[in-house]
């Protein structure tokens, strides 16, 4: 008779019971199922198999050769599923994007999302765009990053899914002794005539270079030209050299020899929302979600300012997800 193909777990854990036991009371009782159930159990894996494993009588029950050959087979292949479905509970680090260091919005999500899931481990990694966070998600490298989901390509975008965040006010980064640098706040129109960098040429950031564009479009301001991609001091020591107004959210990372203002007449917002790849599981993920849309009620995050600006598309994006939808 040959092998055959498949054989229920749960029959190889009856026969490994009964074989332990040598009783099969003792075995059903072990396995809390009925003493009839487990006898029907073992004879079906017999027939499946070919094979008689026991010899029963009203006063014992022994193995058979055929059944101690066996044996060691059937435990095995109980052990191999045992360890299959510890290694499942006991999930992988969720791998999560925060761009850049010391982004307020990111890193109070993780913050909060680790207080949650205490159990498991939430990474941070720092891919410093979505353009490029995108690729590794879809890759299976990363699970889930912020950023301008709008600023994807549609195809990209099929493969993602996001759930929106934060409208974060934008802002712009003043070398101390710029003529704009003593305002509390900056009116857009006074940035006309200036070039201010937006991370042009910088393949990671084409998101937020776009929304840039769109931004100074009808308004004087000039996209600075394409800088060496640099970061950290590296990043501080060519600001310093170009002196360009560099355009940033509110709560960006200070720099040295400057001033953060905000912008306003109108406010421009970024719109931030968690992406991750669509269809992925992970039990951290949920967390993760929960503690954006928490976050977000607690600090009014997805409030417009009434003199706001934010372009149509994105608009669309952030608002085809419920921030009840988890």
């Amino acid at each position: 008779m040959p092998a055959p193909a498949h054989v229920d777990p749960r029959l190889l854990r009856a026969f490994v019971t009964v074989a332990e036991e040598l009783h099969f009371t003792r075995a059903a009782a072990r396995l809390y199922v009925a003493q009839q159930a487990l006898s029907r159990d073992v004879r079906r894996l017999e027939r499946e198999l070919g094979c008689e494993l026991f010899v029963r009588s009203t006063r014992r029950v022994t193995l058979t050769a055929d059944g101690e050959r066996l044996l060691p087979y059937a435990s095995a292949a109980l052990r191999a599923q045992d360890d299959l479905l510890a290694a499942a509970g006991q999930s992988r680090p969720l791998l999560v994007d925060l761009n850049s260091p010391g982004l307020e919005t990111h890193r109070e999500v993780l913050h909060r999302a680790r207080e949650r899931a205490p159990g498991h481990e939430l990474m941070a990694r720092y891919e410093s765009g979505l353009t490029w966070a995108a690729g590794e998600l879809l890759a299976g490298r990363l699970d889930a990053t912020f950023g301008r989901f709008a600023g994807l390509a549609p195809a990209v975008r099929a493969g993602l899914d996001q759930q929106p965040v934060r409208y974060e006010p934008m802002a712009v980064v003043l070398p101390v002794n710029h003529p704009l640098a003593g305002l509390p706040e900056v009116p857009l129109a006074a940035l006309a005539g200036e070039t201010v960098y937006a991370g042009a040429g910088n393949s990671r950031t084409e998101e937020w270079t776009d929304l840039a564009r769109r931004l100074f479009d009808g308004r004087g301001i000039t996209l600075a030209a394409p800088a060496p991609l640099a970061v950290g001091e590296e990043f501080q020591r060519v600001m310093a050299r170009t002196r360009n107004p560099i355009l940033a959210v509110v709560g960006f990372p200070p720099l040295p020899g400057t001033v953060s203002r905000p912008l306003v007449e109108p406010v421009p917002l970024s719109p931030v929302s968690l992406v991750w790849r669509k269809g992925m599981i992970h039990p951290a993920l949920a967390e993760l979600r929960r503690s954006a849309v928490e976050l977000a009620a607690e600090r009014g995050w997805l409030e417009r300012p009434v003199d706001s600006w934010l372009p149509g598309s994105d608009a669309d994006v952030m608002g085809a997800h419920p921030m009840s939808r988890c």
